[in-house]
């Protein structure tokens, strides 16, 4: 199967819906210990003191350099590229022809001509294909993540400190002042003796900084954080925790990729072996991949856009600019019908309701729920979980604009008619969740204020 081109795949199965609805590839992975206390304390760490993440398993790393790796990412990215040096880093994302969302990923300026790509792989994917098949005078150098890598640890560790005690323990780390740094720029640091450096952002909406370097330090440089951090409350992350992260800043981690349809995306289809392909899974039903499709208005990047160059897809874009027809919001879900739906499992009369999974509840890595308004459908659901912060059951969905004011009353359809036979799923039914409209992040500090801190 792993030789089998995405193409090969959905001729076979009769269309991308029934590929991936079957997919067995798993939801996303986070090789790393699941708990080191409890995944509710852990989840209050980074609001209430600081928290440790260990970012250096999960994501995909794809180096590029060369004469020409700018104008590649510039014509493959809807971002603008004017003033992007050594330094930076901009959550790169990338559209398809039509201008529908292929994913996004964090980039690195690294060195002059010399960058970082770094997240899950389908704009990963879509930048070394482009790289292998282009005009462009550029290399790849590409480190999976830790499930998926055939061999040896990573190329770098990457650890994330964020928290209100964040930057009060990195001073006391380091034994210096923390440089002003401004969101999303790097500044360089020692710690135990070794050069680090530090992205200024936050998974969680909280201040902190994300520190990376060569792998073999990685434990030296850990170990240093821990020596010091009982003073500040410091608590480590695991995986169970770490994967909710993103509901409090609002970061969708895994949105459809718009490439299994379209001629024009046919060369990458045929080019795209199937494990890199993800599943589908939850309550929307069209037969049409495209209906699964995203924009980034869709999702909270429209201030990403720009327009100052030439990229793929982008006079397509141009065209939803002008009137976008969905935004991102946080969907808060009653505290009955999830209590219900849980409460099913202990009922014998009937199938239960699809397992609700706790923190993270992600049954597919593509999750897409239908959200209905007196029946009719009205947006998606995408990633779905429990924030102990704030007590309640949320998800990341994006709605048709018109019914995106906060409190308006939607209903989320959890579970799969008919089941599908992707591993995580049992036998089920069917149930009607209601839900409350909430911005996005729904955290206030998250929304206001992080990245000015």
């Amino acid at each position: 199967m792993s030789q089998e081109s995405v193409e090969q795949a959905i001729e076979r199965a009769g269309s991308a819906v029934e590929l991936l609805r079957n997919s067995p590839i798993r939801p996303h992975t986070f090789p790393v210990r699941a708990e080191f206390t409890n995944w509710r304390t852990e989840q209050r760490a980074w609001r209430d003191s600081v928290a440790l993440l260990d970012q250096s398993h999960h994501m995909t790393d794809l180096y590029i350099q060369g004469p020409d790796a700018l104008r590649l990412l510039s014509d493959l990215g809807v971002n603008s590229f004017a003033d992007f040096g050594p330094g930076r880093a901009k959550q790169y994302v990338a559209v398809n022809h039509d201008g529908q969302l292929i994913g996004d990923a964090v980039l690195f300026h690294l060195e002059q001509g010399v960058f970082d790509l770094v997240g899950h792989p389908p704009v990963l994917d879509w930048v070394q294909y482009n790289v292998e098949t282009g005009d462009y005078d550029a290399t790849t150098e590409r480190d999976d993540n830790s499930y998926d890598r055939v061999s040896g640890p990573p190329k770098v560790y990457r650890y994330e400190l964020q928290g209100p005690n964040a930057l009060a323990l990195l001073e006391k780390v380091t034994g210096a002042p923390v440089p002003e740094t401004r969101f999303f720029h790097m500044a360089t640091f020692t710690i135990a003796g070794h050069q680090v450096r530090g992205l200024r952002h936050g998974m969680a909406g909280q201040p902190g900084f994300e520190l990376f370097g060569p792998w073999e330090e990685g434990e030296a440089v850990r170990e240093a954080i821990l020596a010091k951090g009982e003073a500040f409350d410091l608590v480590q992350v695991g995986a169970k925790a770490y994967s909710t992260a993103n509901l409090e800043s609002a970061w969708v981690p895994a949105p459809m990729p718009a490439v299994f349809s379209g001629e024009k995306m046919k060369g990458y289809r045929e080019w795209l072996k199937t494990p890199a392909m993800g599943s589908l899974g939850g309550s929307m039903d069209s037969p049409n991949i495209e209906d699964y499709y995203l924009t980034p208005y869709d999702i909270g990047y429209g201030s990403i856009v720009k327009f100052d160059h030439d990229f793929v897809g982008r006079e397509a874009l141009a065209k939803t600019a002008q009137n976008p027809p969905r935004t991102k919001v946080t969907l808060v879900w009653n505290e009955e019908d999830v209590a219900r739906a849980i409460g099913s499992l202990y009922q014998s009369d009937e199938l239960p309701a699809k397992f609700i999974e706790f923190p993270k509840a992600r049954y597919a890595l593509h999750q897409s729920d239908k959200v209905l308004l007196d029946g009719e459908l009205v947006g998606i659901s995408m990633d779905v979980g429990y924030i102990a912060n704030e007590r309640a059951m949320v998800s990341l969905a994006t709605l048709d604009r018109v019914h995106s004011e906060p409190g308006t009353q939607v209903t989320v359809v959890w579970g799969e008619s008919p089941n599908s036979a992707k591993p995580g799923v049992e036998a089920h039914r069917q149930t009607e969740i209601r839900a409350t409209v909430a911005p996005a992040p729904y955290v206030r500090f998250a929304r206001e204020t992080y990245r000015n801190k």
